[in-house]
């Protein structure tokens, strides 16, 4: 009995997770959703305060006709709950907007109408610095969410000096990287530790971010981040790939296409087990999509869609018990969910997946996800193995609540790469 209601808190607890994820599609016709810094798709959807920024917002809804998508802004604190502010108090103009800019695609295989944007608009400003749920959604209908995403809106009221180093665990020490960093609060009136949270994510992964650590020293207006075990990531290996901008020519990981269905079927090269191997340093996009075609003029409306078979084969050619493999990037959202979950060919000994994937270039992983403990970061120890050498990006966000305050600012953002540096 004892062991069943373990269960079942685990799992109320996996299903309150997920039901609370702020990067998700409602629709099923919708697809291909990318919101990013302007003319970089390999970024995270970030904007300073009163400089200027832009993203773009780009989506396609599989009909032959545009319908009425709105969308609009819900400030949240660090843990992405609703903040009890009003929303005329952080957004100065309208509290929804429709999304007028739209082109049917007509060369396309796939018929879709693409939507895109460029936020903010003028008729809809964020004004206070926070972690913003953008939602878009149909006739004006909050009810009828096609999608959320995640906006980081940051006022820079404080400096971040942070560094990758090797950690002081000799166990971790080939195999993991750990960021060390302080921050300096001169400008904000901190009267204790505890009016600040910080958040680390590896990659753009809100999954396996580590938070919720205090500093570990505090000199004058410096808050000094180096704990022994704090803000320790694996290292992974890098990243697969699939080259899709062309269905007429096969890259290099392309076993074949079928184009003799609508959609055509891309079958990519199965993807082994690598954690036995050497490190080989490769460029790669760090679990980014980049939609491109390579016979189109705009890959936004002109590219087509295919149903693309990934595969992953363990050296034993045995399913994992009490594991599940998931393919990880952007292509899957970076978290965990059905469209995620491969599955077992035991004909075959492999995972396999299959996904309606538009044309681009997409990079992912296979991490395996422990079936008794669900909270856990994903694993690539057995998938990819880990590696100190491994280039990976990092994101540090730093809130501040004032005494009075009634949500938590984002008053600090810092990206760094561990072989560059700070960003």
């Amino acid at each position: 009995m004892k062991v069943r209601v373990c269960l079942f808190i685990l799992l109320c607890c996996s299903q309150a997770i997920a039901q609370r994820l702020p990067d998700k599609i409602y629709l099923p016709s919708i697809h291909a959703v990318k919101l990013f810094q302007q003319n970089n798709q390999s970024s995270l959807p970030i904007l300073q305060l009163n400089t200027g920024d832009q993203l773009e917002l780009h989506f396609d809804d599989f009909n032959n006709y545009p319908k009425n998508f709105f969308y609009t802004y819900q400030l949240c604190n660090a843990d992405w709950t609703p903040a009890n502010v009003n929303v005329f108090d952080y957004i100065k103009g309208f509290n929804q907007v429709r999304l007028s800019q739209y082109r049917v695609a007509s060369i396309a295989a796939q018929k879709y109408v693409h939507y895109q944007a460029q936020l903010p608009d003028r008729n809809a400003m964020p004004i206070m610095s926070g972690n913003y749920l953008l939602k878009v959604y149909l006739d004006g209908d909050t009810s009828k969410l096609a999608f959320t995403k995640r906006v980081l809106v940051f006022d820079k009221r404080v400096t971040i000096g942070a560094q990758v180093q090797q950690p002081y665990d000799n166990q971790l020490l080939r195999s993991h990287q750990k960021i060390q960093f302080s921050v300096d609060t001169k400008e904000l009136n901190l009267m204790s530790p505890q009016q600040v949270k910080v958040l680390v994510m590896q990659n753009n992964r809100w999954s396996d971010a580590v938070t919720d650590k205090q500093p570990v020293f505090i000199r004058g207006h410096l808050l000094e981040y180096n704990g022994e075990q704090d803000f320790v990531f694996p290292a992974g290996k890098e990243y697969r790939w699939a080259d899709l901008q062309s269905f007429r020519f096969e890259s290099d990981r392309i076993v074949k296409v079928d184009r003799t269905v609508e959609p055509v079927i891309v079958t990519v090269k199965t993807d082994q087990t690598r954690s036995s191997f050497s490190y080989i340093n490769f460029q790669d996009r760090n679990g980014y999509t980049e939609i491109n075609c390579t016979e189109s003029v705009n890959p936004w409306w002109q590219s087509d869609y295919a149903w693309v078979d990934f595969s992953y084969q363990p050296t034993d050619l045995l399913a994992m018990s009490g594991k599940q493999v998931h393919l990880i990037g952007e292509l899957t959202g970076n978290q965990t969910s059905d469209s995620s979950l491969m599955k077992f060919d035991a004909a075959n000994g492999k995972f396999v997946k299959r996904l309606l994937l538009k044309q681009g270039y997409y990079s992912y992983t296979m991490a395996l996800k422990d079936l008794k403990n669900p909270l856990a970061p994903l694993d690539v120890s057995q998938t990819d193995g880990n590696y100190w050498e491994t280039e990976n990006e990092y994101c540090i966000l730093f809130y501040y609540r004032s005494l009075s305050g009634r949500h938590d600012e984002l008053v600090g953002i810092s990206q760094l790469n561990s072989r560059l540096g700070l960003r």
